[in-house]
């Protein structure tokens, strides 16, 4: 088994804790921390500074979509789940139903909530752009405030980026 390395980014809502290896990001967490814990060492993994660097750029503003390796630690189903949330463009919403539709099994809305919620890749796997069939917030594992600034971020910053974006 690799060695989990750690890194913290404070980002504006808060430190996120990366989790990864020389191979993979396999977790990014908000974490109820109040600043960094976890910083640069010389033995850090570059793939959990590229990471710390992405989420920068996101957080500016600067950056849609993430190139860095990461790992799915899930059942089946989640990392079927967990895929289809990658294919929601930046600045956009869909329903939980959606996700369940485009898996095949439009029944499956609460399951596809679960595994959602189960998501330990926040921002990179964007659980944050699922919301109810009402248009409303519902639950996110950094919460909803988070969630809401997120979506707010990403609207606001949706026009003229291109780094990151169609590579």
């Amino acid at each position: 088994m690799s060695k989990l390395y750690k890194l913290d980014y404070e980002s504006p809502i808060g430190v996120i804790e990366i989790t990864g290896t020389d191979e993979a990001i396999s977790s990014i967490m908000f974490s109820e921390q109040d600043r960094a814990v976890n910083n640069k060492q010389d033995e850090t993994p570059i793939i959990l500074e590229n990471c710390y660097t992405q989420l920068d750029e996101y957080f500016k503003g600067e950056r849609r979509e993430f190139t860095f390796p990461i790992k799915y630690e899930g059942t089946d189903f989640q990392k079927i789940v967990w895929n289809a949330l990658t294919s929601i463009p930046y600045g956009k919403t869909v329903a939980y139903k959606d996700i369940a539709v485009s898996i095949g099994n439009e029944k499956a809305i609460r399951a596809v909530g679960n595994a959602n919620g189960k998501n330990k890749l926040s921002i990179v796997i964007p659980c944050h752009r699922i919301i109810g069939s009402n248009g409303k917030l519902t639950g996110y594992a950094g919460g909803v405030w988070r969630k809401e600034w997120l979506l707010q971020h990403e609207k606001t910053s949706c026009k003229g980026i291109t780094k990151g974006y169609g590579k």
